[in-house]
């Protein structure tokens, strides 16, 4: 349940727990968990629940065999809390308030991973981009 579709809280594990994300990879997983540590929140992951399974085909009339349909085993994903319900990490990136380990300012380009070490100095506006 969410106070809005900005602020999600759930139980994980049996934690009551802000989603910070939901149908995160194990690598996703490995960025966040130390770096919300870091910055001294107590952080929950459980494994996200699999997806629905599609409605079974119909059923074969008679002298014809079902289709044997192969499903591939589901991607582990899992969703990344932290117990701290008020946190919201889209509030924690722009407030400045997330630092990294070497006690940088976490930057939105550093949170979704598209730049290995954070500069808050480059407002995102003026770095380059391929298509420039």
């Amino acid at each position: 349940m969410a106070i809005n579709k900005n602020h999600p809280f759930e139980d994980l594990n049996g934690v009551k727990c802000a989603v910070v994300e939901t149908n995160a990879s194990q690598a996703r997983v490995d960025f966040l968990k130390p770096l919300l540590e870091h910055n001294g929140y107590e952080v929950v992951i459980a494994a996200a629940p699999p997806p629905k399974a599609a409605k079974p085909a119909a059923a074969p009339t008679e002298g014809e065999t079902a289709p044997v349909e192969e499903t591939p085993p589901a991607p582990s994903l899992f969703t990344i809390g932290v117990t701290d319900v008020k946190f919201n990490a889209v509030n924690a990136v722009f407030g400045r308030i997330l630092k990294t380990v070497t006690g940088e300012i976490v930057t939105q380009a550093y949170w979704l991973q598209k730049e290995t070490v954070s500069d808050p100095e480059t407002p995102y506006y003026e770095k380059r981009t391929l298509f420039q």
